[in-house]
């Protein structure tokens, strides 16, 4: 019998995990949703940075995108942490990054052994650098803020406070790109689709 390794099914599972688990949703938004909008959101950051901001030298999309496919695969198995009780303190904050560092481990260990270390550096995020790690993380908290306006949107004002926190933890990164993004295209989030492309096809 063939050897087999469970690595992508075992990725394919973030499809039922729930994120935002204290708070009443009008919509349960998967772990599969949002780090695909992580990703679409880093992708195009890195072009921001390229064509926009004039920071983009050394700037890989490509490796920013898929590093952002992964980041938050280790919640596989550890579940998604909510933020206040990840972000309390400094010592519940490191005992939870060892966490995820030893489940992005013992996940990479599902692969063939051929590319095992290559794909822990995508689960740790270890293959970015600094600059590339702050897109990623500017794309994440963009993700989060365009969940809670869409949540907003709806009249649920459960997400009103984690709005506001999104919107403050993002300028305070300094951070070029997502301020771009948010004056440009963060806009067009509240649109419908006939808003969105009327005379534009």
């Amino acid at each position: 019998m063939a050897k087999t390794y469970p690595f992508s099914a075992l990725v394919a599972r973030m499809k039922y995990i729930t994120r935002w688990s204290l708070m009443h949703n009008s919509r349960p938004e998967s772990l599969s949703e949002h780090t695909a909008d992580t990703a679409l959101i880093a992708h195009m950051l890195c072009r921001i940075a390229q064509h926009c901001t004039g920071t983009g030298a050394g700037i890989r999309p490509d490796t920013v995108a898929t590093a952002a496919l992964y980041h938050d695969a280790p919640e596989i198995l550890t579940g998604d942490m909510p933020t206040p009780v990840k972000y309390k303190n400094d010592s519940l904050r490191t005992a939870y990054k060892a966490v995820e560092a030893e489940s992005a481990r013992a996940m990479a260990s599902l692969l063939p052994e051929e590319f095992t270390g290559e794909m822990q550096l995508y689960l740790t995020g270890a293959v970015l650098t600094d600059a590339e790690r702050k897109l990623l993380k500017a794309a994440d908290r963009l993700s989060a803020l365009i969940k809670c306006m869409e949540e907003c949107q709806t009249g649920n004002r459960e997400f009103e406070a984690a709005r506001a926190q999104q919107e403050a933890a993002l300028h305070a990164m300094d951070c070029p790109e997502a301020e771009y993004f948010i004056e440009h295209m963060l806009p067009c989030f509240t649109q419908n689709l006939d808003e969105l492309t009327r005379g534009r096809f």
